[in-house]
């Protein structure tokens, strides 16, 4: 199971003096060039940064800063400099309040990142006799709590009310990367420890489905509770539309007069035609885990998505106050699901709902077809790893789990029907893996 330690307390980033990557590079630690660590690999370091691979993306997070795409985006926005611009120093480095006279700017997203503020337990985590709850009490962060990790994560791969740590529609258009965030999967691409014996005896085994369940909530959650915000959802007087699916108006423009629409109705979305909806990708996924994990609220949490979807056309403050309601129900399932096993059959039919007719109609944009296909792949990954499904039986729906991605590999040539298809195909192998 995972970690119970409260979460508050844990990731309050605020507290403790930031000692910086160097604190932590000793031999001794965790900077060998072999990870040949009788309890922890010791070569973390080396991962984190690890130039041919997504697990060092962390450490080159300050060094794009001057990078050409970087530069440019700052010109548009009217920076000086991204490398010392607050807008962007909030996600790639690390925010620290404190720090420590070995703590540097140009470490990028270290270890006191993701971890907190280390003057508090870098000594007690090595000790004679630590122990994992002990270290979490002095102010490390239990990333092994589902709702820890994903707190932490979504500051920067979603967003937060923090300086620098939002980046709206703007930044966007002026040529920064479109968000977008699942954290099972981001976990396995930066994960740098083994999940061995010595792990699972101290913190227990991970529950990958459990940290996609988790993950998806807590990104509601968040987006929500950033709606609601008028300082970060309203523009001028537009509203922010970091917030609304982006394929919905980023679409080709037919004068013709024999055009016809490109858009597809989505039965979740009980909105005027040709308005902005909101990005529901975390709501679609939500729906098919409640079908599966928690059927006894899957209606009322249907209906109060459609809901919040239909005040956006009444005006704002009907949509916040939609907001609000829908944000206790993803409040609740994070909870929930945090306490929740996830075993086999639930997995598989979490992933068949997802790819099954009930769900498709709901993918006519990019984003929650993104999401649904990074889904089926974290899942059934969870399912190998834990040794539930050899791996050789998962080679045929990882093909067709291929197909779908590239359904989706180029946001401009998406296609709705032809992605359901693909997405489709998957579930009569799903069936029969169970």
């Amino acid at each position: 199971m995972a970690s119970t330690a409260p979460v508050e307390a844990a990731t309050d980033l605020a507290s403790g003096t930031y000692l910086g990557v160097a604190s932590c590079g000793a031999t001794t630690c965790h900077g060998r060039q072999e990870a040949d660590g009788a309890i922890v690999r010791q070569d973390e370091i080396m991962r984190w940064q690890e130039e041919s691979t997504p697990g060092g993306a962390h450490s080159r997070a300050f060094r794009v800063l001057r990078e050409p795409r970087s530069i440019a985006i700052a010109k548009r926005l009217g920076l000086k400099d991204a490398a010392s611009a607050s807008e962007c120093l909030g996600c790639h480095t690390t925010d620290a309040a404190r720090k420590g006279p070995r703590f540097q700017t140009n470490d990028g997203v270290g270890c006191e990142s993701c971890h907190g503020a280390s003057s508090g337990w870098i000594s007690s985590h090595y000790a004679v006799g630590a122990s994992h709850a002990r270290n979490v009490a002095r102010g490390l962060i239990p990333l092994d709590n589902p709702k820890a990790r994903a707190s932490v994560c979504l500051d920067c791969h979603f967003g937060s009310a923090k300086k620098g740590q939002f980046v709206d529609h703007k930044i966007m258009a002026a040529g920064h990367p479109r968000i977008s965030f699942e954290m099972d999967l981001f976990s396995t691409l930066q994960q740098h420890h083994d999940e061995d014996v010595d792990y699972i005896r101290r913190k227990g085994r991970t529950n990958s489905v459990q940290f996609w369940a988790v993950g998806q909530a807590m990104a509601l959650e968040r987006s929500l509770n950033l709606f609601t915000k008028p300082a970060i959802a309203t523009e001028g007087i537009f509203p922010e539309f970091y917030f609304y699916d982006c394929h919905s108006c980023h679409r080709r423009i037919y004068d013709d007069p024999s055009a016809r629409p490109t858009s597809v109705n989505n039965p979740g979305r009980p909105i005027p035609e040709g308005m902005p909806p909101y990005n529901d990708e975390n709501m679609i996924m939500l729906s098919a885990a409640i079908k599966v994990a928690a059927p006894d609220i899957a209606a009322d949490f249907d209906a109060r998505s459609k809901a919040f979807h239909a005040a956006m056309a009444q005006g704002r403050e009907p949509a916040v106050q939609e907001a609000a309601r829908l944000r206790q129900y993803a409040g609740q399932l994070a909870d929930r699901f945090s306490r929740a096993s996830f075993g086999r059959d639930q997995t598989f039919q979490i992933m068949e709902t997802i790819a099954g007719q009930a769900i498709s109609p709901r993918f006519t944009d990019y984003e929650g077809s993104v999401q649904a296909v990074m889904a089926v792949d974290t899942l059934l990954n969870g399912l190998v790893n834990s040794g539930q499904v050899s791996e050789s039986a998962a080679a045929s729906l990882r093909g067709q789990i291929n197909i779908a991605y590239a359904a989706v590999d180029e946001p401009n040539s998406y296609e709705p029907l032809k992605y359901r298809r693909a997405l489709g195909s998957a579930v009569r192998t799903i069936r029969s893996l169970r």
